[in-house]
């Protein structure tokens, strides 16, 4: 099912369905009134964004130590090894949602209300800024706790009035200090209108990293091997180039044309690096016509080379990353490897990688022209924010840690 469709369906039927579950709610609760619970088995609720499952890391480890239960987490099918990166969550409590069509997405929908009956969820944070499936979801699901994001007086998108904890979301924050200011909502002991009033720092924000192993960085050198021969880790540094952004926000893409001049620079500026391409197998051919167009024997179509989970022993023997605002960006930041992202229709201030990082942002006085309040959709067909960027600027921006590195 493609983006769109899934908006339309999120839209048209997402209201009806958020206000008729309000007000059953509502008269239910007439009758049978809620009694607070501490929570316990806690369950998290983010579907469509991968990089999101990174980012509210930090917020996961939080919660954990302060439940008696476990950490359950919904996802859509295709987005779950995301969480299996830093294996937060145990495998077995997370459920997966199939999206590819109308009777595989209800049936697993049916199947999951059934599984949080079956696992004793009692608490549910939904993490999700403008969905309706996830608002009914969570008002669905069996939990006496709710908590979310609450438009209140703000313009933001309906979803009915289905949460016990009702957090104002902070478009001013970075999106993982908003993650954290839902389990602190969870968590309080008193109720607060609205949830949360405290400073959240920087220090609640730092990822956790994973540890890659000698055996699993040779095993990604031995494949490396494979694709460049006479491959030397001692002379040949790894740059990595992620051109691919995904279907949700096309405007995030900037040129294939000006990712092949950036490359052919980083050839040109150091005679033994070699470029890297990677993506998902499906993002194989798009890798390759890139590849195409540097026509170097050192920019090597990598698309699919290694599973996803190998990406950290990946990343772990590489110099740098550029990349598009994209999923690549949060992944890097669980090892050490330092990243380059290219900014347009959304801000590195809300939506940054949490690694180490730089970002390459024009902030264009129509930029960032997404955000919660309008779906994350916007009008523009001529990303400027993005196009402004040149090879050039992109270059002088990573050259001095190209520099540096061994010639």
């Amino acid at each position: 099912m493609n983006v769109d469709t899934m908006r339309h369906i999120d839209h048209y039927a997402g209201v009806p369905l958020t206000f008729a579950l309000t007000l059953g709610l509502k008269l239910f609760r007439l009758f049978l009134p809620e009694t607070p619970k501490k929570p316990k088995n806690v369950l998290l609720i983010e579907l469509s964004e991968m990089g999101s499952a990174i980012l509210v890391d930090p917020a996961m480890r939080k919660l954990q130590g302060q439940i008696e239960g476990e950490l359950f987490f919904v996802i859509f099918k295709k987005n779950k090894p995301s969480l299996l990166l830093l294996n937060t969550v145990k495998e077995e409590n997370i459920f997966t949602i199939d999206e590819e069509g109308l009777v595989p997405l209800a049936q697993s929908t049916l199947e999951f209300l059934k599984w949080c009956r079956i696992k004793q969820i009692d608490s549910v944070i939904d993490l999700e800024l403008f969905s309706r499936f996830t608002a009914l979801l969570t008002g669905l699901c069996g939990a006496t706790n709710r908590v979310g994001f609450h438009s209140f007086h703000n313009e933001g998108l309906y979803r009915g009035d289905l949460l016990t904890h009702k957090v104002a979301y902070n478009p001013h924050m970075h999106i993982a200090k908003n993650f954290v200011s839902l389990v602190d909502a969870l968590l309080s002991s008193e109720p607060q209108l609205p949830y949360t009033k405290r400073i959240i720092g920087d220090e609640e924000i730092v990822l956790a990293q994973t540890e890659v192993s000698k055996e699993q960085k040779e095993a990604v050198r031995a494949v490396v091997a494979q694709r460049y021969e006479g491959f030397d880790p001692q002379h040949n540094p790894i740059v990595l180039v992620n051109s691919n952004a995904s279907d949700l926000l096309p405007q995030r893409r900037w040129a294939r044309a000006n990712y092949a001049k950036v490359i052919e620079m980083i050839l040109a500026a150091h005679p033994g690096a070699i470029v890297l391409l990677t993506g998902s197998p499906d993002e194989h051919d798009g890798a390759q016509a890139l590849c195409n167009m540097v026509y170097n024997p050192r920019c090597i179509n990598f698309a699919g080379a290694v599973k996803f989970l190998q990406l950290p022993h990946l990343y772990a023997i590489s110099a740098f990353m550029l990349t598009n605002d994209s999923g690549p960006a949060h992944f890097a930041a669980i090892t050490p490897m330092h990243t380059y992202v290219i900014f347009g229709p959304e801000t590195p201030a809300l939506y940054g990688s949490l690694g180490s990082t730089t970002p390459i942002f024009a902030g264009m006085a129509c930029s960032p022209c997404v955000s919660a309040a309008n779906h994350r959709k916007t009008p523009c067909s001529d990303n400027q924010c993005i196009a402004i960027i040149t090879p050039e600027w992109v270059f002088n921006t990573l050259r001095p840690r190209l520099d540096a590195l061994p010639h």
